[in-house]
C-alpha cells in the first residue's frame, strides 16, 4: 500500500533519449518503513512521455493504469502526470499515485543528457572524409547519412504529406526568340545535360558526334574515391562510343581480381570468372572523360543548379539558381535517382520497390585476391522492425593489397517500419566480420558507403514533355535487381547517343519522339520477379531460409546450363532462351519449391510477369526475323519514319537481350 504522506517531495533524475515511462518504471513514488522503492509497470503503451534529440518534452497527458507492487503484491492504480519545464531543459513531473485508500504525489525532476552515439556514428566521425560529389554514394558523412536517412522515413511515411510537387517544368506555346527571356541567354547549345557524373559520358558521346553540349552540375564534377565494378568487356563499350582509348581503360583501373564467387550460406558456391572483375577509379575516368569531352568543345557549369526549365516551340530554356539562363534543342536529365523533374513526372509516387545499400572500405584483409558478386545470408534476419534477407558483395580495393569493400544490401517495399539505413549500418557491424572471417577491431575503416536505390515497374520512364529526355538512373534504365547505374550506362550508351543525335539532327524532338529512346523493354520489367523473389515478406508463411534455397537452386540450373546462360544474367540481361531452360529446369530438379514461390510472389505478380515473358519470347522473335527485312528497307523511308523505325529495331534487340554478346 501506497504512503500516505501527502508532501511533494522532489529529486533530480537524469535521463537519456529513452521513453520516460520506461525510466519511470524504476522511480521512488513512496516509502515504507524499509525504505522500498516502488517500481510501476504501464499497461496503456501509447500513453508517452518523449523525450526527442532536440531536448524537446512532448508529454502524454492521458491517465495511465499501472501497478505499483511493493513487497510482492500487485495493486492497481492510476497515474497521472503533469508537466513543465524549467531552466536548464529540465522537466518536472509531478506523479500522482491514486491506492485503495490514499494518494501520494511525487515532483521528479528530469535533466535530459547526450544519448550515447551509435557505433556507426562513432566510426564515421572518427573517418576524415572529403567534400561530397555528385552521383549515387558520392557523400561518406553521417551527417549526409542522417539527411538521407530523413529522406528515407519520408518515402515510406503513411502519412499523405499535403505538400504540392515543384512544377520545374513548364511550357510555352511561343517561340523563344519573341520571349522577355531570350535577349538574357548566356549561351545556346544543340543539347544541355543536366547532372554531370554519369552524364559525363553521354555528353561526351554527343560531342564526339558533333553537337554542342553544355553540362550543368551543382558540384564540381569529378568522380568519387569509392570504385565501380564492372568487367573489361563493358568498358569497351566506352570505347565504341568514342569516348575512351582502351589505353584509358588501364589507366583507370585501380584493381584487377578474379576468381569471383556466387555463394550462398549454408548451401554452396558458385565460381566463375571476369565478372564486375575491375575496380575502376570514378575520380580518375571521369577526370580522363571530362578532358575529353572539353577537348572535343563542350562546355561544363560547375557550381550551378537548376531552377526551372521552359520549354517553347523552338528550344528548350533552362533557369540556373544563380540566375544564368541558357538555351538548347534538348536537355537531357541526368540527375539521377532524386531528379526534381522525375519527381514531378511521377507526382511524387512512392517507388515500387528500394534497394538499401550499406558498406565500408576498410584495410586489414589478408585474404584478398577474389571477390563475391553476391552472397546470400541462410535465412531472413530481423533489422529494427522488419524482416529482410540480407545479400552481399566483396571485392578488392585499390587503395591498398589489404584494402577490401564489403557491400550489404537488401531489397524491400518503401512503408512504415521499413529499417533504416543506421540500423541496417549497426546490423552490418555485427555481420560483416563473420562473413569475411575477419574481427572489426584489427579493420582501419576507410569509409562507410551508403544509398537508396529506388525502382518503378513503369521504367523505363517514357518523356513526359517536349525537349527533355531523362538519362541513366533517372530514366530507370538499370535492372530493379541492380543498385548502380555505371553497367547499363555501358550498356546502352551507343543506342542512346546514335538515337539522340538523330533526334536532334531531324528535330524529332517531341515527348513521342524522345519516348522511343526510353522504351519499353520485356527484359527490364521481367527482372522484377527476381526483385519480388529476394524480397523477404513480413509475416511471411514461407520458410525464412526460402530465398537462399531458391537462389542457390537457380544458380545450380544456370551453371549446369552454361555460360550463354550464367554470364548474361550476372552481368543483368535477361534473354528469352536462357530463361525458359532455366526455368524448365528449376521445376524438373526441384518441383517442390514451386508452392514456395506461389507463396512468396503472389499470384498477381505471376499473372502479370507471364505477359512480360511472352513478350520477351516476341521480341526474341522479331528481333531475329523481322529485322533483317525491315533493316534493309529503312533508306527507303522518309527521316522521321526512318528515325522511328530505328527506334523500334533497337527496342526489339535490347529488349530481348540480344544486343549482349559472351
Amino acid at each position: 500500500m501506497v504512503s500516505g504522506n501527502q508532501e511533494i517531495k522532489e529529486e533530480t533524475k537524469t535521463c537519456g533519449y529513452l521513453p520516460v515511462l520506461e525510466f519511470m518504471k524504476t522511480c521512488c513514488l513512496g516509502k515504507k518503513k524499509k525504505r522500498q522503492p516502488r517500481r510501476l509497470s504501464f499497461l496503456n503503451p501509447s500513453a508517452k512521455v518523449l523525450i526527442d534529440c532536440r531536448h524537446r518534452f512532448l508529454l502524454g497527458h492521458e491517465p495511465v493504469t499501472c501497478y505499483i507492487s511493493p513487497a510482492g503484491s500487485c495493486l492497481p492504480v492510476t497515474a497521472s502526470f503533469s508537466g513543465k519545464k524549467t531552466k536548464g531543459r529540465a522537466l518536472v513531473f509531478t506523479c500522482q499515485v491514486h491506492g485503495k485508500r490514499k494518494v501520494s504525489q511525487r515532483c521528479i525532476c528530469l535533466q535530459p543528457q547526450a544519448a550515447v552515439p551509435s557505433r556507426t556514428r562513432r566510426i564515421m566521425e572518427s573517418i576524415s572524409v572529403s567534400g561530397e560529389v555528385g552521383g549515387a554514394g558520392g557523400a561518406y558523412s553521417y551527417d549526409a547519412l542522417k539527411r538521407l536517412d530523413q529522406i528515407w522515413s519520408n518515402i515510406c511515411s503513411t502519412q499523405i504529406v499535403q505538400q504540392e510537387i515543384q512544377q520545374v517544368v513548364s511550357s510555352n506555346a511561343g517561340l523563344f526568340s519573341q520571349s522577355d527571356l531570350s535577349d538574357k541567354a548566356v549561351g545556346t547549345f544543340d543539347v544541355i545535360v543536366c547532372g554531370g557524373t554519369l552524364g559525363i559520358f553521354i555528353a561526351t558521346a554527343l560531342s564526339f558526334k558533333g553537337l554542342r553540349v553544355a553540362i550543368v552540375e551543382r558540384n564540381t564534377l569529378k568522380g568519387r574515391e569509392q570504385e565501380w565494378n564492372i568487367s573489361r568487356k563493358e568498358l569497351l563499350e566506352l570505347v565504341e562510343s568514342g569516348i575512351l582509348v582502351e589505353d584509358d581503360i588501364d589507366e583507370a583501373t585501380a584493381a584487377k581480381f578474379n576468381p569471383n564467387r556466387c555463394g550462398f550460406e549454408g548451401k554452396g558456391e558458385i565460381w566463375v570468372g571476369d565478372i564486375l572483375n575491375l575496380g575502376v577509379s570514378p575520380a580518375k575516368l571521369i577526370e580522363i572523360v571530362k578532358k575529353r569531352f572539353i577537348s572535343l568543345g563542350g562546355v561544363i557549369f560547375e557550381g550551378y543548379s537548376v531552377s526551372s526549365i521552359c520549354t517553347y516551340e523552338n528550344a528548350a530554356v533552362l533557369q540556373l539558381a544563380e540566375g544564368k539562363i541558357l538555351s538548347s534543342h534538348l536537355i537531357i536529365d541526368a540527375m539521377g535517382n532524386f531528379s526534381p523533374v522525375v519527381k514531378q513526372i511521377r507526382s511524387g509516387r512512392k517507388p515500387d520497390g528500394v534497394c538499401l545499400v550499406v558498406g565500408s572500405c576498410a584495410r586489414g584483409f589478408k585474404d584478398n585476391s577474389t571477390s563475391d558478386v553476391i552472397y546470400s545470408s541462410s535465412s531472413v534476419k530481423k533489422v529494427g522492425d522488419s524482416e529482410v534477407q540480407l545479400f552481399w558483395e566483396a571485392f578488392p580495393a585499390g587503395s591498398g593489397p589489404l584494402d577490401r569493400t564489403t557491400y550489404m544490401f537488401t531489397y524491400i517495399d518503401p512503408q512504415a517500419g521499413s529499417p533504416k539505413l543506421e540500423e541496417l549500418l549497426e546490423r552490418y557491424w555485427d555481420l560483416m566480420p563473420e562473413y569475411q572471417g575477419v574481427t572489426l577491431d584489427n579493420l582501419e575503416i576507410q569509409r562507410v558507403i551508403y544509398g537508396i536505390f529506388p525502382t518503378y515497374r513503369d521504367s523505363p520512364l517514357p518523356a513526359a514533355f517536349n525537349r527533355i529526355l531523362q538519362f541513366g538512373d533517372a530514366s530507370g534504365i538499370q535492372s530493379p535487381v541492380s543498385f548502380g547505374g555505371f553497367g547499363s550506362l555501358t550498356r546502352h550508351l551507343a543506342r542512346l547517343s546514335t538515337g539522340v543525335y538523330e533526334a536532334v539532327r531531324g528535330d524529332f524532338v517531341d515527348s513521342y519522339s524522345l519516348s522511343l529512346l526510353n522504351p519499353y523493354m520485356p527484359n527490364l520489367s521481367a527482372s522484377w520477379l527476381f526483385q519480388r523473389a529476394m524480397s523477404a515478406k513480413q509475416q511471411s508463411d514461407v520458410s525464412p531460409d526460402f530465398i537462399n534455397e531458391l537462389l542457390f537452386v537457380n544458380f545450380q540450373c544456370m551453371q549446369k546450363l552454361g555460360d550463354p546462360v550464367l554470364r548474361p544474367f550476372l552481368q543483368d540481361v535477361i534473354k528469352f532462351g536462357p530463361l525458359a531452360k532455366t526455368l524448365g529446369l528449376v521445376m524438373l530438379n526441384k518441383p517442390q519449391i514451386i508452392p514456395s514461390i506461389f507463396k512468396q510472389v503472389g499470384i498477381p505478380v505471376l499473372v502479370d510477369w507471364s505477359g512480360h515473358f511472352f513478350m520477351l519470347g516476341y521480341y526474341t522473335l522479331l528481333s531475329t526475323f523481322a529485322d533483317p527485312v525491315i533493316r534493309s528497307l529503312l533508306n527507303a523511308f522518309p527521316p522521321r519514319m526512318k528515325y522511328e523505325w530505328n527506334r523500334y529495331l533497337e527496342a526489339w534487340k535490347y529488349g530481348s537481350g540480344l544486343d549482349y554478346k559472351l
